[in-house]
C-alpha cells in the first residue's frame, strides 16, 4: 500500500522510513535507533495501533492524520530534550499556519502543544532509548488533519475542522520537516534563546490565570511566561514564583484529575 505521507520536498537531513500500519512510530524508532541508526532517521505510518503520548496517555491513531517519529542525537541531556520541544512545536505552527485561513488563531500551550481557536491538535512525546550509550532522543509527533477525538477532557480539533481542506500528510509532513531541521539547526548554532523568544511570542495566555497540575496536585496562578531553560514561571502571589518543569496546564477551570 502507498504510504500517504511519501511526498517530495524533505530535505536531505532527513532518511524517510514510510511503514503500513504500526503499534507505534516512537516504539519503531526507539528500536532502531538502540541498533544504531543515525540521526535523521524519519518513520512515519499509515496508522498506529497504539499511539502513546506524554505519561503514558493513549493518542487516538485514526487514518489520514500525521503520525511520525525522529531519531535526533543532540548533545546535552534534559536541556536538548526541551528545546528539541519546543523547536518542533514552533515547527507545526511553520507547517500548518500557510494552509489555514487568514487570521486562525494559533498559538501554543506549555510545554509544546499547538491550539487552534484555544483546541488541540497536535501533540508530542520525547523519549530517550533505554540504553544511554545509544545516546539518542526519538521526537514523536501526532497531527490531527482530517479527524480528532471528542471524548478528550482537554478540547480538541483537526485541520479540516478549522478550514484547512483536504491537504494529504505528505504535505505537512515536508513542511514540519523543513521547518523543524530550521529551528533544530538555529538552536543548535544558537542556543536556546531564540527559540525560547520565538516561543514566547506565539504563547497563548501569557500574563493571565491558569491551572497547573502536578501529579495531582493543582496549582492556580499567573503565567508568566518561560524561564533561559524552558520552565514555566508560575506567580502564586504571596507564595512566590514556582517554577514548574513538568505538569498540564488549563486556562480555565476545566482540569480534571485524570488529564488526557
Amino acid at each position: 500500500m502507498t504510504d500517504p505521507t511519501t511526498a517530495p520536498g524533505i530535505p536531505d537531513f532527513f532518511d524517510h522510513v514510510a511503514l503500513d500500519a504500526v503499534t507505534s512510530t516512537n516504539d519503531e524508532a526507539l528500536a532502531r535507533a538502540a541498533d544504531g541508526a543515525p540521526e535523521g532517521v524519519l518513520i512515519t505510518a499509515r496508522a498506529q495501533t497504539a499511539g502513546r503520548g506524554r505519561r503514558g496517555r493513549s493518542w487516538d491513531s485514526a487514518e489520514g492524520n500525521l503520525f511520525l517519529s525522529l531519531i535526533l542525537r543532540p548533545d546535552g541531556g534534559a536541556e536538548a530534550a526541551a528545546a528539541v520541544g519546543f523547536a518542533a512545536a514552533l515547527a507545526i505552527i511553520d507547517a500548518l499556519e500557510p494552509v489555514l485561513p487568514g487570521g486562525t488563531d494559533i498559538a501554543l500551550k506549555w510545554p509544546n502543544d499547538v491550539l487552534i481557536g484555544g483546541r488541540k491538535i497536535s501533540g508530542l512525546l520525547i523519549e530517550r532509548t533505554p540504553d544511554p550509550k545509544a545516546g539518542a532522543l526519538v521526537l514523536g509527533v501526532g497531527i490531527n488533519l482530517a479527524s480528532h477525538p471528542d471524548d478528550t477532557p482537554y478540547p480538541a480539533t483537526d485541520l479540516a475542522n478549522e478550514g484547512g481542506g483536504s491537504v494529504p500528510p505528505g504535505r505537512i509532513l515536508a513542511a514540519f520537516c523543513g521547518a523543524f531541521l530550521a529551528r533544530y539547526r538555529g538552536w543548535q548554532e544558537g542556543g536556546f534563546a531564540p527559540l525560547r523568544a520565538a516561543w514566547i511570542e506565539r504563547a497563548r495566555g501569557i500574563g493571565g490565570p491558569i491551572v497547573v497540575e502536578i501529579e495531582g496536585r493543582r496549582f492556580d496562578g499567573l503565567f508568566q511566561g518561560i524561564d533561559a531553560a524552558g520552565a514555566l514561571c508560575l506567580d502564586l502571589g504571596a507564595e512566590g514564583m514556582k517554577k514548574v518543569t513538568a505538569g498540564d496546564v488549563y486556562f480555565d477551570d476545566s482540569a480534571v484529575e485524570d488529564p488526557c
